[in-house]
């Protein structure tokens, strides 16, 4: 598939004598898809019932006829406020009782039948609509689920369907009981009407029970995109998508995915390097205009396995965004190489977020391809630039990584359920060895949890996956390929309970964890020959050859054959050596990263991006700053 770039445009917002020259200077831009529609349901229905759509009709007219593909998105993500006065219970409710209140966006709550079925109403409407239009090549269904802490909520219907969910999953209150282990503390219910949400608890609730109430949210979410898809179905054929976040995990990505032909994502290195990636105040200092190394090609090869390999960028940041606690402009070239940074991950498309920058409201300092007068802004060279590479550069070409990465969002609940520890969490873990991996020059393709076929790859790696289903399990036990597991791997059942046997009960290692522990971040504990264990390790029993060990004698890394279990969070030294040893058991070439340099293979390219703001010198010669090389391998 051809590689293609777009843009975000929201034609109510600008007068409609403009449209015409907006999608005039998109096409010469070298623009293929616009994204329109997400957040206008005020304008295509201003009073219940009283539908205005010629706007739209125009607005699509103009665009295509132009010669651009539109992607037309469903507007559920901002309901009009007389949605309120018509459910005036669907506001989310926050964990502290709460209401999450109308003025912003995402004021719905994911378990409101009422407020279900208008989106499905007003999705049906716009795909009887504009199903058969040939200008609309693909739709998008509302808008970020999960943003701004909204899949989690604590209201009245999420309770009542909370308790449904949970009849459907045990059938007998006793059951339940005998599950989450209600015998401690009294907390034995009579009837599934008893069960309360969660929350406002003296002290933390049951961890059986927090975690049912994260699976039942996030099958809510998987709910109500479906509910949307099964009304486009019928009357288009045009792929089907959704724009996931950076480091969203409430819910299942993976099941949501299931009903789309295309995972799309909303990319804001900048903004992401500041509010989401956890780094350290030096770390920020030096990636602040060019975004973390890792944060994105992370999320490109996630997103890639939720949309079975079609995938897109949504929304890539073209400048200074307004909602992180620091806003910097990219150092020049960084809008090229983030696109491609995406390509070379295979993305179809890479759409910019906006058109024009917004003159009012809540995003008027969130910069755009136009500045509020029209003007150029400056990201519109770079955008240029890949106009130009890109007529030359071969279509996407999809290839299998020597190394997977499996991911597992129900093991996000777990961790955060019961961390053990303070800032321990499930994502941190496989984001460091991630980037281990990205620092020893590997290419990686993040995985499902119900990924059971390894045979294409040398390596699997599985670390932190708190629950491990038994046909996960049985494919890991029989891949032919090195296998990582840990730390707390297979620690907890379904129900959260600590199994028996003790964890990890994994065919060929012959360990068990006696006794866990975690440790303050100001008491590392270093190993020998270099780097240290951070926040967390177990105890280990059985005799297992040693990879690594602390200056105390305690093993963290253990193999046998070729199984390893890691027993500790390591610090990024600790994790090189670890990758190092991984690659000497799997016939796999380490070579160590240049400081802010990252490489990557797909299909018969290779890339090279210097993320710093100086020269480097790589194997491929020198790297200006914020620069990428492409060569054919």
């Amino acid at each position: 598939m051809k590689r293609t770039l777009g843009t975000c445009y929201y034609p109510e917002h600008w007068p409609e004598e403009t449209w015409q020259d907006d999608a005039r200077r998109m096409v010469a831009a070298g623009l293929t898809w616009v994204r329109i529609g997400e957040f206008a349901w005020s304008r295509l229905e201003p009073n219940p019932g009283e539908m205005t759509l010629g706007w739209m009709d125009r607005a699509i007219e103009t665009l295509g006829q132009a010669g651009l593909k539109v992607v037309l998105g469903t507007p559920t993500a901002t309901p009009p406020r007389w949605m309120l006065d018509r459910h005036t219970d669907m506001l989310a409710i926050d964990a502290q009782g709460n209401p999450r209140k109308f003025g912003s966006r995402r004021h719905y709550c994911f378990s409101h039948a009422g407020y279900l079925e208008e989106s499905r109403r007003i999705t049906r409407l716009l795909a009887e609509r504009y199903g058969a239009s040939p200008y609309v090549a693909a739709w998008q269904t509302d808008n970020e689920y999960g943003c701004h802490d909204t899949t989690l909520s604590y209201s009245a219907a999420a309770r009542t369907g909370f308790r449904t969910w949970l009849r459907s999953q045990y059938a007998d209150i006793d059951a339940l009981n005998s599950a989450w282990g209600n015998v401690f503390w009294s907390m034995e219910y009579r009837s599934f009407d008893d069960i309360d949400l969660p929350n406002m608890t003296v002290t933390e609730a049951n961890p059986s029970h927090t975690m049912a109430f994260r699976r039942y949210s996030s099958d809510m979410v998987v709910r109500f995109n479906q509910a949307q898809v099964e009304e486009i179905r019928p009357h288009s054929s045009a792929p089907i998508s959704h724009n996931y976040m950076g480091r969203i995990t409430d819910f299942d990505h993976f099941e949501v995915g299931k009903d789309l032909e295309i995972a799309t994502w909303d990319s804001y290195p900048l903004g992401f390097l500041e509010d989401r990636v956890g780094a350290t105040p030096e770390h920020q200092r030096m990636y602040a205009q060019q975004g973390d190394p890792d944060f994105q090609a992370f999320h490109h090869d996630l997103y890639r396995a939720v949309g079975r390999g079609r995938w897109w960028v949504m929304e890539q940041q073209p400048g200074p965004v307004n909602w992180a606690p620091y806003n910097p402009a990219p150092l020049p070239g960084m809008v090229r190489l983030w696109t491609w940074e995406a390509f070379a991950h295979g993305a179809e498309a890479v759409c910019y977020f906006r058109w024009r920058q917004a003159p009012f409201a809540q995003e008027q300092m969130h910069a755009g391809l136009l500045r509020p007068d029209g003007q150029d802004a400056p990201a519109m060279q770079e955008v240029a630039e890949m106009t130009r590479e890109l007529a030359d550069a071969p279509e996407v070409q999809p290839g299998t990584a020597p190394v997977a990465l499996i991911f597992d969002y129900a093991s996000e609940w777990a961790w955060s359920t019961q961390p053990h520890g303070a800032h321990l969490n499930y994502f941190g873990i496989v984001f460091d060895v991630y980037r281990a991996l990205r620092r020893a020059g590997l290419s990686v393709d993040i995985l499902p949890p119900t990924a059971l076929d390894f045979s294409e790859y040398k390596v699997v790696l599985a670390p932190g996956l708190m629950t491990l289903g038994s046909e996960l399990k049985a494919a890991l036990e029989n891949a032919p390929c090195t296998v990582l597991l840990g730390p707390r791997t297979n620690a907890r059942t379904h129900d959260f309970r600590i199994p028996t046997p003790l964890p990890p009960d994994f065919a060929d290692l012959d360990v068990t964890v006696s006794r866990v522990e975690s440790l303050r971040p100001d008491m590392p504990r270093p190993l020998v020959g270099g780097g240290a264990v951070t926040g967390y390790i177990e105890e280990l029993e059985g005799e297992v050859p040693t990879i690594l060990h602390t200056q105390l004698g305690q093993p963290c890394a253990v193999a046998q054959g070729n199984r390893i279990y890691c027993s500790a969070i390591l610090d990024d030294t600790g994790l090189d050596r670890l990758m190092i040893a991984l690659c000497a058991r799997s016939d796999l070439s380490y070579r160590a990263m240049p400081v802010g340099v990252r490489t990557r293979r797909c299909g018969s390219e290779e890339f090279w991006f210097n993320h710093t703001d100086k020269p480097v010198e790589t194997d491929m010669g020198t790297l200006p700053p914020a620069s990428v090389l492409r060569r054919t391998i």
